[in-house]
């Protein structure tokens, strides 16, 4: 089998089913970058990937194809058995080439259906790693060798078990195939990253004309020309036009963000309203798609606690059931039936196969960390995924996280016989022209509120000062304590209790006169309170950390309801208010964007990167949010703990079931007459996978958009 990609910069993830795979035979050869398409069709495309070609939806098809044919197969071989003649009670036709029917078709049936299970078996052997494979393959050799060995008639014709060899390798693999399949909607959601990617790109050439290329042909610096309801071929930056932008496979928001000249645009994105001008900047590995698709992968292989846990518990009821085998083997034979323990041995090893207990740990976190990317939620590291559901204290940084980390107008007074409007009005004329953050923040606040804003003349920027323009032939300046010393003004006393919120405060001037002031600070998400409220409503607690004075920080966490906070901490500081809470015998969870959090996540039980943090935030951090939003934080909470009593619930069922069921099968309660068919087994051991790759199914269930998560028990 060979893993095709329609885009030969985005190779598909070939996701934590590779040793299950290899496991069964299936060798994964990883193919060189594709050529480039030359139809057109994103559907086709599509299928390549998820399946059509490549991947496991292919491995599927594997198992699917075989399980019919060995389904076929199996029918005369059933039918021309003996036994099972005997059992439903119908007479075989009195016929030399009868009794050869079901040793001919059934030699086919181990050499061909059981492949699969005999070459795992030698690559478990090979690694010394004996598991599940190992088993089927022993329990089907044993039954084909008695069942050959009696139709030759070397051995007791009651040892004829062609029949039940031939329901054995049916059943498995139709559990196989089930698996398969879980495992291939599991891995095709992110395949599908790839297919986000329009098949074409509209280039921008040097002189003018625009050319319809491939994307993998795209290179940085190159423009390109986004149509209303196109994607973004690649990501970069939009040098013409403005749309409102469909970020929701990356980022797991809903809404669409306005986009316009200098912002930057995501490859897979889609503008919605109106065409827009992008020139590249990155392409291929280097793309924010890839790197989710990088990061998604690196997390599935991952091996985390519970997955070692499970691996230990595996390799021990190898020997569990080999050892049970053997005693199985030995006191049948003691008891004086030599038959029974070849049927109560090979119903051992098939019942005791860890097939279930194998698929337990990764199917649910390859299907959380699927969910967790469709959600806006990477997860780097499984670790991170498997704390945060301990975690007991969130700490969040302040500035840019559950602020805006930009200054915005939160208040504004007037004197008497001047409004609100007015001095917003008048202090966004003065500040038009400049480029200052405060500027800007006083001209967006006047847009909000669709202010009619005059043009202003003859403006002059102060540093340290202020600004002063000339409005409608008033005389106006905006600035702080030094314009008012400037022009022997008091400030109006509003702003002592501004003051005491850690704002900054600018008064305005007409005329030389005092006609209002405005407050500004660091703007809350308003995102921001119900995160709080919901982290609250799960008993966690929440704390804040910033480097801005006590009175800002007092400000923020008195809005906010958060319970603690530390004031004034350096950015070397930081990682020491971790350790701090730590030795309290806290969990702790950082929450945080910039380079002076990386120490602060990494030193933290699970680190945080929100929204375009830093590289170096990325890199110390477990968890990343593709958005802003810091209610994304309750998310991986949820996922944390829905992934955890799955892991949970499989891995009881997976091991209890065979701790429960071996002794069955070794006929501890022939002596009340119950005994535990060996097709049954067989049912029975197959059902356990079922029920196991169904349980982690549900978490698909799961809704991890921002604002939708709900508190899980």
């Amino acid at each position: 089998m060979r893993w095709t990609t329609a885009h030969p910069n985005l190779r598909p993830v070939q996701g934590i089913a590779q040793q299950h795979l290899r496991n069964r035979g299936i060798d994964m050869i990883e193919s060189s970058p594709a050529t480039v398409r030359t139809d057109s069709s994103h559907d086709h495309d599509h299928h390549d990937m998820a399946g059509g070609h490549g991947g496991h939806g292919d491995h599927a098809g594997q198992f699917r194809r075989l399980f019919w044919v060995m389904v076929v197969l199996a029918v005369p071989v059933i039918a021309a058995s003996d036994m099972f003649a005997m059992i439903l009670g119908y007479s075989l036709p009195d016929s030399s080439w009868i009794g050869w029917v079901s040793p001919v078709l059934g030699t086919v049936m181990f050499v061909w259906g059981g492949s699969p299970f005999l070459t795992g078996a030698v690559g478990e052997i090979r690694s010394r790693t004996p598991g599940m494979m190992l088993l089927i393959a022993l329990a089907i050799t044993v039954a084909f060798v008695s069942s050959l060995g009696a139709s030759v008639g070397l051995l007791d014709h009651q040892l004829d078990f062609w029949w039940e060899l031939a329901l054995l390798i049916v059943i498995m693999l139709l559990g196989h195939w089930i698996e398969m399949r879980s495992l291939a909607q599991t891995t095709s959601a992110l395949d599908s990253l790839a297919a986000l990617l329009p098949d074409t790109a509209e280039r921008v050439d040097a002189d003018g004309e625009v050319t319809v290329v491939d994307p993998a042909y795209l290179q940085v610096g190159d423009v390109v020309v986004v149509r209303p309801g196109g994607r973004v071929p690649a990501d970069g930056v939009v040098v013409s036009g403005a749309a409102s932008m469909d970020e929701s496979m990356i980022t797991g928001e809903s809404r669409t963000v306005r986009r316009s000249d200098g912002d930057t645009v995501v490859a897979g994105t889609v503008a919605t309203d109106s065409g827009i001008r992008v020139r590249v900047s990155a392409i291929g590995e280097d793309t924010t798609l890839a790197g989710i698709r990088r990061l998604v992968s690196d997390a599935q292989n991952s091996t985390s606690r519970a997955q070692r846990i499970a691996d230990i518990a595996a390799a021990w009821l190898f020997w569990f059931a080999l050892g049970a085998a053997v005693l199985t083997a030995a006191a049948w034979t003691v008891l004086g039936s030599p038959d029974d323990a070849v049927v109560r041995t090979i119903t051992v090893l098939v019942i005791a196969c860890p097939h279930a207990l194998g698929l337990a740990i990764p199917l649910v976190v390859s299907i959380a960390t699927e969910r967790a990317a469709r959600g806006g939620v990477l997860i780097k590291d499984r670790l991170a995924l498997e704390s945060m559901r301990t975690v007991d204290t969130v700490l969040f940084d302040k500035t840019g996280t559950l602020t805006r980390g930009e200054p915005a107008v939160t208040g504004v007074e007037a004197v008497a016989g001047r409004t609100e409007d007015d001095v917003l009005a008048l202090a966004a004329a003065a500040e038009a022209d400049s480029e200052h953050p405060l500027a800007r923040a006083i001209v967006a606040a006047a847009e909000s509120r669709r202010l009619d804003v005059s043009r202003a003349q003859d403006f002059r920027s102060s540093p340290a000062v202020g600004v002063s323009a000339v409005v409608d032939g008033a005389a106006v300046r905006v600035g702080g304590p030094a314009m008012l010393e400037q022009e022997h003004r008091s400030e109006l006393g509003v702003a002592n209790r501004w003051r005491q919120d850690g704002a900054i405060i600018l008064h305005v001037l007409g005329d030389g006169a005092v006609i209002g002031a405005l407050k500004l600070a660091d703007e809350i998400r308003p995102e921001s309170r119900a995160a709080v409220a919901d982290l609250h409503a799960r008993g966690v607690q929440v704390v804040m950390i910033t480097g801005d004075a006590d009175a800002v920080a007092a400000s923020v966490a008195g809005e906010l309801g958060i319970d603690r906070y530390f004031a004034g901490v350096r950015p070397e500081d930081k990682a020491q208010r971790v350790a701090d809470l730590q030795d309290e015998g806290r969990k702790v969870a950082m929450v945080g964007d910039g380079v002076n959090d990386a120490p602060a996540l990494a030193r933290a039980d699970v680190g945080i990167a929100i929204g375009a943090g830093t590289d170096v935030a990325i890199a110390s951090a477990g968890v990343i949010l593709a958005s802003d939003d810091p209610r994304s934080v309750l998310s991986v909470v949820d996922l944390s703990r829905a992934a955890y009593r799955k892991m949970k619930q499989n891995l009881w069922w997976a091991a209890g079931y065979n701790l429960l069921s071996v002794p069955l099968a070794a006929g501890v309660l022939a002596p009340i007459g119950f005994v535990l068919p060996m097709s049954v087994g067989a049912i029975l051991m197959s059902l356990s996978t079922i029920i196991v790759a169904a349980n982690a199914q549900l978490l698909r269930r799961l809704d991890l958009r921002p604002g939708t998560a709900t508190p899980q028990d």
